[in-house]
C-alpha cells in the first residue's frame, strides 16, 4: 500500500480502463449516428409513401402540400414596374347597334324617368354556326390516246374517293379537330361532342381517327421536313417521357428549338431512337438532362441542364447531416456564380476577357471541387454524375443565348402528357404517328405564332404530297 492506504493500480487496470471509456465514447457515438439514421429513414418513408400515393392517383393532384399561411393576392400586381394595367378595347368594327331603352317608369318608386346620357357598352359574340355542305361534280373521261381513266378535281377537294367514301368532312373541320385533339388533348369522343353542339356536324369517332390519319398523310412530307431541320439546328433540347401504345409502355420524345418541335413515338428510350431523329452525326449543341445516352453524340457540344443539378443539390440537403452538406452547397454555389455570370454577359457588364477569365476560374474552382472525396454515399453519386458532365457544366457561357437548362424540351412535354391522361396514349402505331405527325405540326405552329388551320387545309387540298412552306422558311439560324 502507498501512503494513504491504497493498493497501487496495476497498468493492466489503467490500460483496462482507458479501454472501457473509449469504447464509452464510442457507444455514444453510434446511439448518435442511430438517432439520425432513424430520423433520416423516417423522412425517406414518408417520402415514399407520399409518392406511393401519387402514384396511385389517376390525375394530377390540385395541390402541392399544405397552403402557405399568407398567400400572395391573386392577380396582376400593382405598380408600374409590373405591367400596365389593361382591360379589354372596344372592337375595331360594330356590326350591330342594339338600343337597351329607359323604362317609362321608376322600378323602385314608381315615378317619371328622365333621360340624362347614353353610354356604350361592347359584346364580342359567336356567331350561330349552320354547317355547310356542298355537292362538288366530278367529271370523270378517258384520254382518246392511251385510253386511261381521267377524273376532275376541284380546289376545295381533300380526296379523289368516291362511291363509298363520297361523303367526306371538310378540311376546316378536320383542321380543327385535329387542334382539339393533339394540340388541346381533346378526346375523340369529346371531339365529336364539339362539332357537333357547336357546328352541328355529326360525326363519328371511327370517321375522326380515320379522317385524322388522312391529315396526317398529308401533312408527312412537312414532318419529315420539320426533323431535317431540327438536324441542321445550332442547338436542340431532347427530352422523354413514357407513352402507353396499345396498354404496353413506349416512349415519347421532344425535340425542342426556339421556333420548332418534333414529336417521335418510339419503343425505346436510348441513343437508336434519339438518333433516329437528330441523325448519329449531329453537330450542334445538345441542351438535356443527365441521361447518359445523350453523352454517345460525340460529334456534338453538349449543355446539360443546370436546373436538374440544382434540385438533386437540394434534394441531398434535405437530408444531409453535420459535414455531408458541404458538397452539395458548394456545387450549388459554382452552378448559381457560373447562371450570375451569364446574366452579366447577357447585361453587357462581363465580356471578351473578363468574362474568360471568369469562366477560367470557375472552370478551375469545379475541377478542384471534383477531386474532393467525400464519405457519405449521395455526395459521392452527387460528385460522379457531376464529374461525368463536367465538359457539359458551362457550355452556354461561351454562346449567348444557348438555354443553361432543357427547359424548351420540357415544355414541349407537358401537353403531351396532359394528352397520355385524358387519352391513355394510342392503340396502334398507325396512331402513334398520326399522334406524331399533327402534334409536330401544332407545336411548331404555335411557336411561330401562326394558325395552324389554313395550312391543314392547303394540305389536305393539295392534289399532290407537299411541305408547309410556312413552317419549313424559319431558318435553321433563327432556331
Amino acid at each position: 500500500m502507498d501512503r494513504r492506504g491504497e493498493r497501487p493500480r496495476c497498468s493492466r487496470c489503467s490500460e483496462l480502463e482507458r479501454e472501457n471509456r473509449r469504447l464509452q465514447r464510442e457507444v455514444e457515438r453510434l446511439k448518435r449516428d442511430n438517432q439520425r439514421l432513424v430520423e433520416k429513414l423516417a423522412r425517406c418513408q414518408e417520402a415514399l409513401e407520399a409518392t406511393r400515393r401519387a402514384g396511385k392517383r389517376q390525375a394530377a393532384p390540385f395541390s402541392k402540400g399544405e397552403p402557405t399561411k399568407t398567400p400572395r393576392r391573386p392577380g396582376r400586381r400593382p405598380g408600374a414596374e409590373h405591367g400596365p394595367a389593361s382591360f379589354r378595347p372596344p372592337p375595331e368594327r360594330v356590326d350591330e347597334i342594339l338600343d337597351a331603352a329607359l323604362p317609362e317608369r321608376c322600378p323602385y318608386c314608381g315615378g317619371v324617368v328622365e333621360e340624362d346620357s347614353v353610354a356604350s357598352q361592347f359584346q364580342a359574340e359567336v356567331p350561330a354556326v349552320v354547317p355547310g355542305f356542298s355537292q362538288i361534280q366530278v367529271h370523270i373521261g378517258h384520254c382518246q390516246n392511251c385510253r386511261r381513266r381521267i377524273q376532275g378535281r376541284h380546289p376545295r377537294q381533300t380526296s379523289d374517293a368516291l362511291g363509298a367514301a363520297a361523303s367526306q368532312v371538310g378540311p376546316r373541320a378536320l383542321a380543327l379537330a385535329a387542334d382539339l385533339n393533339k394540340g388541346l388533348g381533346l378526346s375523340l369522343e369529346k371531339v365529336c361532342r364539339v362539332l357537333q353542339r357547336s357546328f352541328g356536324l355529326r360525326i363519328s369517332r371511327g370517321g375522326l381517327y380515320q379522317g385524322l390519319k388522312r391529315l396526317a398523310r398529308a401533312a408527312q412530307p412537312t414532318y419529315q421536313a420539320l426533323i431535317e431541320q431540327i438536324r441542321g439546328s445550332p442547338w436542340v433540347s431532347p427530352d422523354e417521357t413514357g407513352w402507353k401504345l396499345g396498354g404496353f409502355l413506349v416512349w415519347l420524345w421532344a425535340f425542342a428549338t426556339k421556333t420548332l418541335t418534333v414529336y417521335a413515338i418510339q419503343p425505346g428510350r436510348g441513343f437508336a431512337e434519339a438518333a433516329a431523329v437528330l441523325g448519329e452525326d449531329f453537330e450542334g449543341i445538345l441542351v438535356r438532362d443527365g441521361w447518359a445516352p445523350y453523352r454517345k453524340f460525340e460529334q456534338a457540344q453538349h449543355q446539360t441542364c443546370l436546373a436538374h443539378l440544382l434540385r438533386r443539390c437540394e434534394e441531398n440537403l434535405e437530408t444531409a447531416q453535420r459535414g455531408a452538406a458541404r458538397v452539395p452547397r458548394a456545387i450549388k454555389r459554382l452552378l448559381q456564380r457560373a447562371l450570375s455570370l451569364r446574366d452579366r454577359r447577357d447585361e453587357g457588364t462581363l465580356k471578351g476577357h473578363g468574362l474568360a477569365v471568369a469562366l477560367g476560374r470557375l472552370s478551375a474552382e469545379m475541377d478542384r471541387l471534383l477531386a474532393w472525396k467525400p464519405k457519405d454515399d449521395e455526395n459521392r453519386k452527387l460528385l460522379a454524375h457531376v464529374k461525368n458532365e463536367r465538359h457539359a457544366l458551362f457550355t452556354f457561357l461561351v454562346h449567348p443565348g444557348l438555354p443553361a437548362t432543357n427547359w424548351p424540351s420540357e415544355q414541349a412535354i407537358r401537353p403531351a402528357v396532359v394528352t397520355r391522361k385524358v387519352c391513355g396514349g394510342n392503340r396502334t402505331w398507325d396512331g402513334a404517328h398520326t399522334q406524331e405527325v399533327l402534334s409536330s405540326v401544332l407545336a411548331s405552329s404555335h411557336k411561330q405564332q401562326l394558325d395552324p388551320c389554313p395550312l391543314f387545309v392547303a394540305l389536305l387540298c393539295s392534289p399532290v404530297p407537299t411541305v408547309a412552306e410556312t413552317l419549313w422558311s424559319a431558318q435553321p439560324g433563327e432556331n
